[in-house]
């Protein structure tokens, strides 16, 4: 008779498990994980090129001691774009985004500022150094690109789960603290073709 009820509460709790998998309970979790999995792939990518920095700026300097300047303004900022840091508990905060992707485009422009300098050395456009680490940049530059238009992705996936049904009734209930995820937003000029002057 024990092992009868045991069974019964065993189906009971299975039932309602299903029935819970089935109507939408784990959508906004598992939407809401993927963004933030995403935004940790991001922010690889933004280290990754903020690794790379120091090796091209020494690389370059080797040869174009005369443009301190431009050296200087990378290093500054990257180290600008360091210091702002975005944790998953941001997310939600579109200021604290846009802080971060300031920064980034800032050390995009001087990074662009810099590879312009080996148009003017034909030595360092040569040196095998500085070829691979320029590889290294672009290839790193490619991947946040695509880093940044996976999480936008999946931000848009986890704001939908909260507004369409059913997960709207769950986002109304169970999870009534979750709030929509801030994508990435084209910078100021981002239509416009850089210049390159020398």
């Amino acid at each position: 008779m024990r092992l009868s009820a045991r069974l019964k509460n065993f189906a009971a709790i299975a039932t309602i498990g299903l029935s819970l998998a089935g109507c939408g309970y784990n959508t906004i979790p598992t939407a809401e994980e993927e963004a933030k999995a995403k935004w940790a792939d991001v922010q690889n990518n933004y280290q990754r090129r903020a690794d790379l920095i120091p090796n091209l700026v020494a690389t370059v300097q080797g040869y174009a001691k005369q443009e301190k300047d431009v050296l200087v303004g990378v290093t500054e900022a990257r180290a600008k774009a360091t210091q702002i840091h975005v944790d998953v508990s941001q997310l939600t905060d579109p200021d604290k985004l846009k802080q971060f992707q300031d920064a980034q485009a800032q050390l995009s422009g001087a990074l662009g500022r810099l590879m312009a300098i080996s148009e003017n050395y034909p030595d360092l456009k040569s040196n095998q150094n500085f070829l691979a680490l320029q590889s290294q940049l672009e290839g790193t530059e490619n991947r946040i690109a695509v880093a940044r238009r996976d999480y936008i992705s999946a931000v848009r996936d986890y704001n939908l789960t909260l507004e369409t049904l059913p997960s709207m009734l769950w986002a109304a209930t169970v999870f009534r603290g979750k709030k929509p995820m801030a994508a990435f937003t084209a910078a100021d000029g981002a239509q416009s073709a850089p210049q390159v002057k020398f």
